[in-house]
């Protein structure tokens, strides 16, 4: 029995980093997000203090269950999804569907797949950062937010499927405004005068009208 579960996003790079860990550890896949905003319902406490509301992901409890009782086995869980916002955010979902807080839960980074990226990660794990899984669950609610609003009103006004995001409604809106300030131009006919002037013992000479 694996003395060490390690957490991965990928089946392929779990079968690749199990090959360089050994038998010590045991290398099993989340498949992305275990967790998520609830698909039938907006899931945010506007009220709240925008608090979110997360269930188990579409088709992951048996995964969440499988990774339950590898964890049970293991003397100390390495949480290593990708390293980004979204890979810290993953890494947070899992700790709090294991429930083993309490449990030597670590984080370990790596930007490539090698054997001394993942050797050297092993031997410096960390604490989930906060800050950036807070960074993500804000740009999940403000998704949450904008698309369970608007989505629905293209729907019916433009066509199914259709679906309004963080990026594309203030780009349609920016878009929609300068369209706006262009219908709304009125022109105005302007004229350029222009003389050319001389004197006696001068050099001809160009000028403009300033003012009446």
């Amino acid at each position: 029995m694996a003395k060490n579960l390690v957490i991965v996003e990928s089946p392929a790079k779990a079968k690749t980093i199990n090959k360089y860990l050994g038998k010590d550890y045991r290398v099993e896949a989340s498949m992305g997000h275990v967790r998520d905003l609830p698909k039938k319902e907006l899931g945010v406490d506007i009220e709240g203090g925008f608090k979110p509301k997360y269930v188990t992901a579409q088709g992951k409890q048996k995964i969440i269950t499988a990774l339950k009782k590898h964890a049970k086995e293991a003397e100390t869980i390495y949480l290593a999804p990708d390293h980004d916002r979204e890979g810290e955010a993953i890494g947070w979902h899992i700790q709090e569907a294991l429930g083993k807080k309490n449990k030597n839960m670590r984080r370990i980074v790596f930007n490539e797949i090698t054997k001394s990226a993942i050797q050297e990660a092993i031997k410096n794990p960390r604490d989930i950062d906060m800050g950036l899984v807070n960074a993500q669950q804000a740009r999940r609610i403000l998704d949450r937010l904008v698309g369970y609003k608007l989505s629905p009103l293209l729907w019916k006004k433009v066509g199914r499927g259709l679906s309004a995001g963080r990026v594309q409604s203030v780009a349609v809106r920016m878009i929609c405004e300068r369209e706006a300030a262009i219908n709304a131009f009125v022109p105005q006919e302007y004229w350029s005068i222009k003389a050319m002037l001389e004197k006696e013992g001068y050099a001809q000479f160009e000028a403009a009208l300033a003012r009446i």
